[in-house]
């Protein structure tokens, strides 16, 4: 195992250079398909959120794959390589699996312990199997981060150290104020249709918001989260979907908008907020998740207008109390990192145990072969009875060594052992590879059925 991540994010770089450096879908699709022309990436995925861009990828060479993904990064996000250099964070091997694990279970998160990280982990592995860039590791890696982070959830209470940015971001916007009691009749507006501003709806609904208007530019999208607000055993909420050419007068009637799209630019201007003031006598309250931003920052200026964004969510989260269940999460962090190691280890040795099976078995073979030529009065039955006992004889001969060397090769250090079998028996390196081709095709097979 070689893997690596490069990467950038709200621990390690401002938020105005995470702005920039923000990746849309289809930017994601060629970044990964030129990393896997890269020499040095045999696989490659990329996790991009709010908060982070990171490129997951099997390489070779770890300096090159360094060069070569830092590269990559710069020349997809749009922020010069020289500039976001020093941001960028490095992981190899088992750090790698380490921090992938920790991103699962929301350790690394801006509000440690939410759990909508899981669901863009999902969707990461997804795009690298849809592009056939996520073979056998990426796969392996991304289906077990999934588990691990659900395994934190469930068996601690990694939750209540935490919430979502959504509703961390609500708190903030209460100040102080139990958050139901503050939503209590008020119009909320929600501008877009994606996965966040979707639990964005959601979590207004579940707080008791009277009235939910979506705007987003495809109407396809907004009617479909509306109906979902809106079916028979929801909230009971009311709900309703506008174009973003009615936003201006939205914004007069709402009393909380949230805002997280996928535009380039600014989705509401200080200037179109000052311009809904003026018909309101109530505080407007502006929650913006996107990244890059939705609205302009300088609304914070106005009279009015109370204002949460990425930036501030960061800078009160830095002093929220951690719960002691975060111990419980890092030690389960830790045992899985262990584990998954010495699995992809050990499946690192399968192929070579394969291919000498399947060498002894043509020995048993021509051996066979060769007595019936030589006593052709055999019949069937003694015939049939020799080749079991040979066979009997090969395989107890073989299945001490085999299954040691599968439990030497899970351990630190054990890579090496699949190089020494092959040389103790002489084994094809070609027929090895072929084993090793056919194992990481169904694997990739099988990965894609499991998400």
């Amino acid at each position: 195992m070689s893997l690596l991540v490069v990467g950038v994010s709200h621990r390690s770089a401002p938020v105005s250079v995470l702005e920039r450096a923000s990746l849309a879908t289809d930017t994601q699709i060629k970044l990964l398909q030129d990393s896997l022309a890269a020499e040095p990436a045999t696989e490659a995925a990329v996790l991009a959120t709010c908060n982070r861009i990171e490129l997951y990828a099997d390489v070779d060479k770890f300096h090159a794959g360094v060069a070569e993904l830092s590269t990559l990064l710069a020349q997809h996000s749009g922020v010069g390589l020289e500039e976001l250099t020093p941001y960028l964070y490095v992981h190899y091997e088992d750090r790698a699996v380490h921090h992938l694990f920790s991103v699962a279970c929301g350790l690394d998160s801006m509000v440690v312990g939410e759990g909508q990280i899981l669901g863009q982990i999902k969707d990461a592995l997804a795009l690298g199997q849809e592009l056939h860039t996520a073979g056998r590791l990426l796969n392996d890696l991304f289906q077990q981060a999934l588990r691990v982070g659900k395994r934190a959830h469930s068996e601690t209470g990694i939750d209540r150290a935490g919430q979502s940015l959504v509703t961390f971001g609500l708190e903030q916007l209460a100040a102080g104020t139990a958050v139901d009691a503050w939503a209590k009749k008020k119009r909320a507006l929600v501008i877009g249709a994606g996965s966040m501003s979707s639990l964005a709806a959601a979590t207004l609904a579940r707080v008791g918001v009277d009235e939910i208007v979506i705007a987003n530019r495809t109407a396809a999208r907004a009617d479909r989260l509306v109906q979902i607000l809106t079916e028979p055993g929801s909230t009971g909420v009311l709900a309703r979907a506008v174009d973003m050419s009615a936003l201006a007068d939205e914004l007069t009637r709402a009393d909380v908008v949230v805002s997280c799209t996928g535009a380039t630019g600014l989705v509401l201007t200080a200037a179109a907020v000052e311009a809904a003031l003026h018909s309101r006598t109530t505080r407007l309250a502006l929650l913006d998740l996107a990244m890059p931003r939705d609205i302009d920052g300088a609304v914070h200026r106005l009279g009015g207008v109370r204002f949460v964004d990425i930036e501030s969510l960061a800078e009160a989260s830095a002093d929220a109390p951690m719960a002691t269940d975060v111990d419980q999460v890092r030690t389960i962090v830790s045992d899985e990192v262990a584990a998954f190691g010495a699995a992809q280890r050990a499946a690192h040795i399968t192929p070579t145990v394969v291919a000498l099976r399947a060498m002894a078995a043509d020995v048993v073979s021509s051996e066979v072969a060769r007595l019936e030529g030589r006593l052709p009065g055999l019949d069937d039955k003694q015939r049939a009875e020799i080749t079991r006992t040979v066979r009997r004889v090969v395989d107890k001969l073989l299945h001490a060594p085999t299954v040691r060397v599968k439990q030497l090769a899970g351990e630190p250090g054990g890579a090496g052992y699949a190089d020494a079998l092959r040389e103790l028996f002489d084994l094809d390196p070609q027929t090895v590879a072929a084993v090793s081709r056919a194992d990481l095709n169904d694997t990739d097979g099988v990965g894609r059925g499991r998400v």
